[in-house]
């Protein structure tokens, strides 16, 4: 039923449950899932020998590391894993990515790590809800 399945990371605790989530489904449907953390650019602009690099050379690093880490949890599970660190709007590369690997199903957080509403869905997780062209499972 699912083939490829993406899911998104920026290692909240939504996201979390999202990556368990697609990797159980993986596991159930012998999926493939891809893995994407966005080093949000936006927020801080392209670097250009400023402190803006240090933040973002910082961000790479923790989402490498993070994917490195859930590309070994899918190995538990015995899931075929790929994992791919962008720059951008998160919603962006998310449907970009979709659309890349041909994602059969997204699976996202229903609210990331810089979402301050309680108990509501987070503005990129909407976004990819009303944007995507597939079915999303939000965790």
């Amino acid at each position: 039923m699912y083939d490829t399945i993406l899911v998104p990371t920026d290692g909240s605790d939504p996201a979390n449950r999202a990556v368990e989530h697609a990797l159980a489904l993986a596991e159930h449907y012998d999926s493939h899932v891809d893995i994407l953390y966005c080093v949000e650019t936006s927020r801080y602009g392209e670097p250009a020998l400023s402190s803006a690099e240090i933040v973002l050379n910082d961000l790479e690093e923790r989402g490498q590391a993070l994917l490195d880490d859930l590309a070994e949890r899918a190995d538990n599970y015995g899931t075929e894993v790929s994992t791919c660190l962008c720059h951008g709007r998160p919603w962006e590369e998310i449907l970009a990515r979709a659309d890349t690997v041909d994602a059969d199903l997204l699976v996202i957080g229903y609210q990331g790590q810089s979402h301050s509403r309680g108990g509501k869905i987070g503005s990129t997780a909407e976004r990819v809800v009303r944007s995507a062209d597939r079915p999303v499972l939000t965790a």
